[in-house]
């Protein structure tokens, strides 16, 4: 991308309540915290926003204050790259980085994806997320979604097996993929392993610690394994190849849909398969990774989904299907 002029930035803290709750392995909530940045050059304004993670030793108030802290680059001229070279991958990257694509896109009077040479989004279908709970209560989160033709399962370490079985009794007829994030151990993976074949599971997401990938080497599974936490960026692709069967691009984890646009190429060179993911926000937060979603083998972009309200306008759901976004959202 051409080098920016100078540039303001304004940068915001917004909560989202979760419809019910949301519960994986290390915790609960029920609102979706963001850091959203706005950058603009005095005629065109663009936006972005961000989901802080404390699994990466992130923050609000320190994603925030890290955005707030380039203020000066960015009045100086600086663009992508020079945000690249001061800011680690993570999700305060991601937000300034998706909106100066943006801006830019709004400049040049074109859609993003013209500005970035790659596909015009299309639909896709999107996995819907069942949070942990106790097999009961999963069953009956289950057969609620069962009309929906994909559905990602949040799993959490002792009584996976029985839970993955009281989901696919209230869901026969969707797909399924689960997550583990990092719960299981070497003791409980074949077990867990033999319980989501038995349910005909489609992928088994980070089933153990980021750690213990090291143990991957002498396990089997009939059913691909997907990195999400073990999982960053470009830099660790070949490593993550040897031990696992696909990724997941998060652009809070990428730093940007900069560098996701490079994971998502060297993975389709590496004919490694590619789920594309997100943490808990927005229309907003979605909007830039359905750029990289139709070369993906799994979508799991249904954060607004799980949302009582999202932004006006937010992305269009018919179902489980996202349609591409229009241009008053993003890009």
């Amino acid at each position: 991308m051409n080098q920016f002029g100078s540039l303001s930035l304004a940068v915001a803290i917004e909560r989202f309540p979760i419809a019910g709750a949301f519960t994986i392995s290390r915790g609960s909530r029920t609102e979706a915290v963001v850091v959203t940045a706005t950058v603009s050059d005095g005629q065109h304004v663009g936006r972005a926003e961000c989901v802080p993670y404390p699994r990466y030793g992130e923050t609000v108030e320190g994603v925030a204050a890290a955005i707030e802290a380039q203020g000066g680059l960015l009045a100086g001229g600086g663009d992508q790259a020079a945000l690249t070279a001061v800011l680690k991958a993570g999700a305060a990257r991601n937000a300034l980085d998706c909106a100066l694509w943006d801006l830019a896109a709004k400049a040049a009077g074109k859609r993003v994806w013209e500005v970035a040479g790659v596909a015009a989004p299309r639909p896709v279908i999107t996995c819907y997320t069942l949070s942990l709970g106790d097999p009961a209560s999963m069953q009956a989160a289950a057969e609620a979604a069962s009309h929906r033709p994909l559905l990602k399962v949040k799993l959490g370490g002792e009584g996976d097996s029985e839970r993955i079985a009281a989901v696919r009794r209230g869901a026969p007829q969707s797909r399924i993929v689960v997550d583990a994030n990092e719960a299981w151990t070497e003791a409980n993976f074949d077990r867990h392993v033999a319980a989501c074949a038995a349910a005909r599971v489609e992928l088994i997401e980070q089933p153990l610690p980021a750690a213990d990938d090291w143990a991957l080497r002498h396990l089997s599974s009939p059913i691909p394994i997907c990195a999400d936490e073990s999982f960053h960026g470009l830099d660790k692709l070949a490593a993550t190849m040897e031990l696992y069967d696909a990724i997941n691009i998060k652009l809070d984890k990428t730093g940007g849909l900069s560098a996701a646009l490079q994971v998502a190429e060297a993975a389709r060179r590496h004919e490694m398969p590619v789920m594309v993911g997100c943490m808990l926000g927005t229309s907003l937060a979605m909007a830039p990774a359905m750029l990289i979603a139709a070369g993906a083998a799994f979508v799991d972009l249904d954060g607004p989904l799980l949302l009582k309200q999202d932004r006006v306008p937010g992305l269009q759901f018919e179902g489980s299907t996202i349609h591409p976004y229009p241009v008053t959202l993003w890009g």
